[in-house]
């Protein structure tokens, strides 16, 4: 999350959102469609809220940069894949070209405005 904030990591990146205080990006390794991480261009591995709807993974002795997953539920999900089920890693990682990574980030951005 570091090298991606920094614009400094090498693998292909699908950017949402790219600001001056802020990234968003497409997961690389996605459980759901659409599948969005945000993290300031700071690093920080800190952050304290009262509530935050958004999911924050890491820790300090990895992927410690602070980041938000923000993860779209479809219409359809059933029930016992709400809720957060997708996030665990016994689920499988949608295979999604890249091609069709880059056009999902472009429509996600071009709604941003």
């Amino acid at each position: 999350v570091c090298e991606i904030a920094a614009g400094t990591n090498e693998l292909p990146q699908h950017f949402v959102y790219e600001g001056e205080s802020a990234v968003a990006f497409l997961d690389a390794y996605p459980r759901a469609y659409g599948y969005t991480l945000v993290a300031p261009r700071e690093h920080r591995e800190q952050v304290a809220a009262e509530r935050m709807y958004l999911y924050t993974f890491g820790s300090n002795q990895g992927g410690a940069h602070v980041h938000w997953h923000v993860v779209p539920l479809p219409p359809g999900v059933p029930y016992e894949r709400q809720q957060g089920a997708w996030a665990g890693w016994d689920g499988s990682v949608l295979t999604i070209p890249q091609e069709e990574m880059a056009s999902l980030a472009a429509r996600i951005s071009a709604k941003l405005g």
